[in-house]
C-alpha cells in the first residue's frame, strides 16, 4: 500500500507544471489559443450575417426609393464620417500593434497601444454623439418624427434644390432613411461600446503582467473583433454618407 503511493508521488512529480493561464479543459497552452480562434471566428461569422441582413434592407429601401435616399443624404456631415473613418482605421493599427507587442513581451508598448485604441473608440463614440445630438435637434429623425425646418436645411441641399419643401421631404419618406441611419450606425456604436469595455479589461489585465509570449489569445481574439468594427463602418460610411 505504501508503495503505491509513494510511486503515484513519483508520477505526480515527474508531470511539467501546469501553467497558471491554462484551463483546466486543455491540453497545452497552443490548443486552448486555437479553440479560442476558432471560436472567435464563429462569432464574427454570426455577426457578419447579422449586419448582412441590415445590408440587406438598406439595398432593398434604396433601389425602391433612390430619390428619397438622395435627399436624405444631405443632412449626414461626410467630414464627420470621414473623421470616424481616419479614426477607425487608425485604431485597427494600434489593435493589430498591440498583438505583436504582445507576442514579443513588449509590455509598455503593449499598455500604450491598448490605450490608443481605447482612446480612438472613445474619439469614435464623441464624433457620433456630436452627430447624434445635431440631428435629434433639427429634427431629423425616424419615421413620421422626421420635420426637419426649412432654416435647418444643409446650405448644399438648398442651393441644389431651392425649390425643395419640407412637406416634400415627408411626403417622400425621408424618416425611413433616418430609421435605417440610427439602426445600423446606433447597432455598430454599441459594439464599439463593448470594444472599448474589452479594452479597457485588456489593459487592466496588461498592467498586471498576464500576457507572454505563449499567452496572448485575448488580445489576438479582441482584436479580431475591433478590425471587424471598423470593416462594417467602412461599409456603412460610404452607403450612407456618400451616396451622392
Amino acid at each position: 500500500m505504501s508503495t503505491s503511493v509513494a510511486e503515484q508521488e513519483t508520477s505526480q512529480a515527474a508531470l511539467p507544471e501546469r501553467p497558471k493561464q491554462l484551463a483546466m479543459h486543455f491540453d497545452t497552452l497552443h490548443q486552448q489559443f486555437t479553440t479560442g480562434k476558432l471560436a472567435m471566428w464563429l462569432f464574427l461569422g454570426q455577426e457578419l450575417l447579422f449586419f448582412t441582413g441590415l445590408f440587406t434592407a438598406y439595398a432593398v429601401y434604396r433601389g425602391n426609393h433612390q430619390e428619397m435616399f438622395h435627399y436624405a443624404h444631405y443632412f449626414l456631415d461626410w467630414r464627420l464620417g470621414g473623421a470616424n473613418t481616419i479614426v477607425l482605421l487608425t485604431s485597427s493599427l494600434t489593435a493589430a500593434w498591440s498583438v505583436r507587442c504582445a507576442q514579443l513581451e513588449q509590455r509598455k508598448g503593449l499598455l500604450i497601444t491598448l490605450a490608443l485604441t481605447f482612446l480612438c473608440a472613445a474619439a469614435f463614440m464623441c464624433i457620433k454623439y456630436v452627430e447624434y445630438s445635431h440631428k435629434i435637434h433639427i429634427g431629423a429623425v425616424w419615421g413620421s418624427n422626421f420635420g426637419v425646418p426649412l432654416n435647418e436645411f444643409p446650405e448644399h441641399l438648398r442651393e441644389k434644390y431651392p425649390d425643395l419643401t419640407p412637406e416634400q421631404l415627408q411626403q417622400m419618406g425621408t424618416g425611413s432613411f433616418f430609421a435605417i441611419y440610427f439602426c445600423m450606425t446606433g447597432l455598430h456604436g454599441i459594439h464599439v461600446l463593448v470594444g472599448m469595455a474589452l479594452y479597457a479589461w485588456l489593459f487592466i489585465r496588461a498592467l498586471r503582467g498576464s500576457f507572454n509570449r505563449k499567452y496572448y489569445g485575448a488580445v489576438d481574439n479582441i482584436a479580431l473583433y475591433w478590425h471587424i468594427v471598423d470593416i462594417i463602418w467602412i461599409f456603412l460610411f460610404p452607403l450612407l454618407y456618400l451616396i451622392g
